[in-house]
Formats: structure tokens, C-alpha cells, sequence
């Protein structure tokens, strides 16, 4: 028996990379998946969300959450959370942050539906920095 669609409304996404798929109101779900950007050897940026907290749950695969101290100039310590299915992540507003997805990693994201580059900056990591996400991600997966 078919529901009527304006009593339910059922989304997927199993592609690459991040997609919004419902809006409603003041919130957004969306689904990341896999994309080659988000290997730890290519995360070379950390971003904020200046007006939200932003909400995290695996649904599948693996996923590292790297999440920053600092500033709008500086990051100044990093730190790697290695992601539980089903817990749920809610990075606070203001925080820095960026992850790294298995090839089979499937992520669940709640946040406002204004979330967009206009209010959510982005700082560059050192050289440094960009290796220790590397390093942090070799131990916590092998």
C-alpha cells in the first residue's frame, strides 16, 4: 500500500560527497559521503559555523571528526574523535572542524538551513598541522 506523498516523504542519497536531502523550516539534514577531498592526505582547511551547532552521526563506514582550538587567524591544537555508528557528534557553534571518511562511510549531518560559506569561515592548516592529521588518523585506523 502506497503512502501518500504529502504524508511522507522518503530520501536517499549513495553518492559521492555532501548533499543536503530535506529541508524543512529553520533545519537541514543531509547525508556526507566518501569524496577523495576529504582523504586525510587532502584536508588542508578546518571550517566553523558561526550561527549553529552542527549535529554528526555515522551511519556506516568509518569517519575520524578533527575538531580545533583557536582562532580566526590560528588554529592551536588539534584533536581527532574516531566516530561510533549511531552515537551522535554535536560540534558547538563556533568550532573548527573537518573529517575523513572510509571509502563506505555514510554521515548523517543536522544543522540550521542557512548553513552556508557566508557564515561558516574557513582557515587554511600549516604544513604542519596538515601532517599531524595524517599521523592522528594512522594511529587511530591501524
Amino acid at each position: 500500500m502506497n503512502i501518500p506523498k504529502d504524508l511522507l516523504e522518503i530520501k536517499e542519497y549513495s553518492e559521492e560527497g555532501y548533499k543536503p536531502v530535506i529541508d524543512y523550516g529553520a533545519w537541514r539534514v543531509a547525508i556526507l559521503n566518501f569524496i577523495d577531498e576529504l582523504l586525510p592526505e587532502n584536508i588542508d582547511f578546518m571550517s566553523k559555523h558561526d550561527e549553529t551547532d552542527e549535529v554528526f552521526i555515522l551511519l556506516k563506514g568509518n569517519c575520524i571528526l578533527f575538531i580545533a582550538e583557536g582562532n580566526e587567524s590560528k588554529i592551536t591544537k588539534l584533536y581527532a574523535e574516531d566516530m561510533v555508528p549511531y552515537k551522535i557528534y554535536n560540534v558547538k557553534r563556533g568550532v573548527w572542524h573537518n573529517h575523513t571518511l572510509s571509502h563506505d562511510a555514510m554521515i548523517l549531518i543536522v544543522e540550521n538551513q542557512d548553513t552556508t560559506e557566508s557564515n561558516s569561515p574557513v582557515i587554511e592548516l600549516t604544513e604542519k598541522q596538515q601532517n599531524e592529521i595524517v599521523d592522528l588518523t594512522t594511529r587511530l585506523w591501524s
